[in-house]
């Protein structure tokens, strides 16, 4: 594969009830072609949020939407356009970022969650203000990331969603 330059083609999710903002870095090759986040099937984001608010994994992209809304979670990426070799964040260059304050105007954000550490990396170099939400940064959900198990996952990002002031979520 070569190097291309490519377009965030579809847009965050959020509301005014939103308050955790979830970034990633840029869609997978599977998320552009289903112009949906976290669309390749080992991904463990969806089954990641899923276990922590005890719902069940959202299947359609409709299901999804709504889960996020309804769980008060805004979702959104770093980059509106890079030059990228397929899904490689490690190949990432020319990045153009994505103005976060559009989320920030509508929705009263508390905490900022980085799936991993390029998202983090990105949203610090590119993104970050004075007087923006506190930066958490998460294990990525990436089959990339073999070193986090489901388990892993589960206990990290859950231990993160029960520190949000006035969020709820089940008890575990």
């Amino acid at each position: 594969m070569e190097l291309t330059h490519e377009n965030h083609m579809f847009g965050p999710i959020y509301d005014e009830n939103s308050r955790i903002l979830i970034l990633g870095t840029f869609p997978s090759v599977a998320s552009r072609e289903q112009q949906f986040y976290y669309g390749h099937p080992k991904n463990r984001f969806w089954k990641v949020l899923a276990g922590i608010t005890r719902e069940s994994l959202p299947e359609t992209i409709e299901e999804k939407r709504l889960f996020l809304l309804r769980n008060r979670i805004a979702l959104w990426d770093v980059i509106a356009s890079c030059d990228i070799i397929g899904s490689a964040d490690s190949s990432i260059r020319n990045v153009i970022p994505n103005d976060m304050e559009v989320i920030f105007r509508k929705a009263d954000i508390q905490r900022i969650f980085a799936n991993g550490n390029k998202a983090h990396q990105l949203f610090v170099n590119y993104c970050s203000r004075e007087g923006q939400p506190p930066l958490i940064k998460l294990p990525s959900t990436s089959p990339a990331n073999a070193a986090w198990n489901l388990e892993k996952l589960l206990s990290a990002w859950g231990e993160a969603f029960h520190e949000v002031p006035d969020f709820y979520l089940p008890e575990k």
